[in-house]
C-alpha cells in the first residue's frame, strides 16, 4: 500500500524500536554502535535511522536547559477559543517563543508551552500576540517556578 494511503502511525518492527530507544538514551550514538546493538551492518543502520527521520517518527535534537542559554521565563498558557481551533493553533505554532501547542479537552481548548528571555517578553507575547489572535477568548498563564522533570526516553510500544 502506498505510504500516503496508510492511516495511523507507521508500523515499527523490533529493530526500528530498538534504534529509537538507543537514540533516546544517547542521541549521539554512532551508526557503528547502533548497528552492533541491533545486529545490522553500519550502512543498514544508517538507512534505518534516515527512514525514521524522513517519516517523522523521530527527530534528533539537542535539548537544552533554557536557563543556561539565556531564557529566564518558561510558562504554560491555557487558551480558550471561540469557533474553529485550527487557525488559532496554527498561529500559535508560528510564534518563535512557542515550544509546543496541543489541542485539549477540558477547561482549555489549547495549551502551549513558551520559552521567553524574561517577564517583559512573556507579557508582550501574551498581551500583544496570543490574546489578539482571531478566536481567542481568554488565556491563563502558568509561570514555571521550577522544572522538576523533563525527559524524552519513554521508549516505544
Amino acid at each position: 500500500m502506498p505510504r500516503a494511503a496508510r492511516s495511523g502511525p507507521p508500523r515499527l518492527d523490533d529493530v526500528s524500536k530498538r534504534i529509537i530507544e538507543l537514540l533516546q538514551d544517547d542521541g549521539r550514538a554512532s551508526y557503528a554502535t547502533i548497528a552492533k546493538a541491533v545486529g545490522l551492518s553500519e550502512a543498514a543502520a544508517r538507512q534505518r535511522v534516515q527512514r525514521l527521520l524522513e517519516s517523522g517518527v523521530m527527530q534528533i535534537v539537542a535539548v537544552t536547559d533554557p536557563l543556561n542559554v539565556g531564557f529566564t521565563r518558561q510558562a504554560m498558557i491555557g487558551i480558550r477559543v471561540s469557533g474553529e481551533l485550527a487557525p488559532a493553533a496554527d498561529a500559535l505554532a508560528g510564534l518563535a517563543q512557542v515550544a509546543y501547542v496541543v489541542t485539549t479537552a477540558g477547561s482549555f481548548d489549547l495549551l502551549c508551552e513558551v520559552v521567553c528571555e524574561d517577564d517583559d517578553e512573556l507579557l508582550d507575547l501574551v498581551g500583544r500576540e496570543i490574546r489578539t489572535l482571531p478566536g481567542v477568548v481568554s488565556t491563563e498563564t502558568f509561570v514555571y517556578l521550577k522544572l522538576n522533570k523533563q525527559h524524552y526516553n519513554w521508549g516505544t510500544r
